[in-house]
């Protein structure tokens, strides 16, 4: 497998957040399960929040991420699109 495009790793932070629930998910534990770094993490976070793909909310202290309906609704829309690719051959 080669490099993730922003795509992919945009899809596999919301399918993440997702499995979490309403509880969300810490930034260490995003970070280790999306396999970035920090840095890349804080980037594709700016973008998702600001998409409105993502609420960060601070609790304790400590940033939560949980993912939005419009999120869930981009998921839903890149795995329809992911796997009609993928009819064709192709991999996005």
């Amino acid at each position: 497998m080669g490099y993730r495009t922003g795509m992919q790793i945009v899809a596999d932070m919301l399918y993440i957040t997702e499995q979490t629930g309403q509880e969300g998910i810490k930034t260490t534990t995003l970070l280790t399960k999306a396999n970035l770094s920090h840095s890349r993490l804080e980037k594709f976070v700016k973008n998702l929040t600001g998409a409105g793909l993502m609420n960060k909310i601070d609790f304790d202290g400590k940033n939560v991420f949980v993912i939005t309906p419009k999120g869930k609704q981009y998921l839903e829309s890149y795995k329809r699109f992911s796997d009609l690719a993928g009819s064709f051959g192709l991999e996005l």
